[in-house]
């Protein structure tokens, strides 16, 4: 998969935007998911809170190659990306705002 090196990083291309300042919040969803809506509302809020963190959403039906590469089994599944697009922490299902901004201090 171009754009992926050994340390388990993700790239932009991959990413399909720019990462973070700081650290990038990668959502993986499906169309019909609520609670993937819910977590989109979680992360944004975050994001929005923490300056240099940016939040990227994937439909995880169109890009079924990073969903597999990456063993993405269920959604929404959360990956934190350090500044450098290495992953520091993944959660499946809604998240709560404490854990993520907990799961930022590992990537920060």
């Amino acid at each position: 998969m171009s754009g992926r090196d050994d340390a388990g990083r993700l790239s932009a291309a991959e990413l399909g935007t720019g990462l973070g300042e700081r650290a990038t919040l990668v959502q993986f969803s499906t169309a019909f998911c609520a609670p993937c809506r819910a977590t989109r509302r979680v992360l944004g809020e975050v994001a929005a809170m923490v300056p240099g963190v940016a939040h990227v959403e994937i439909d995880a039906e169109a890009r079924l190659e990073l969903v597999r590469a990456l063993g993405i089994v269920k959604t929404p599944t959360v990956l934190v990306l350090d500044a450098r697009g290495a992953v520091v922490r993944r959660a499946a299902g809604l998240p709560r705002k404490a854990d993520v901004i907990a799961a930022l201090g590992e990537a920060v």
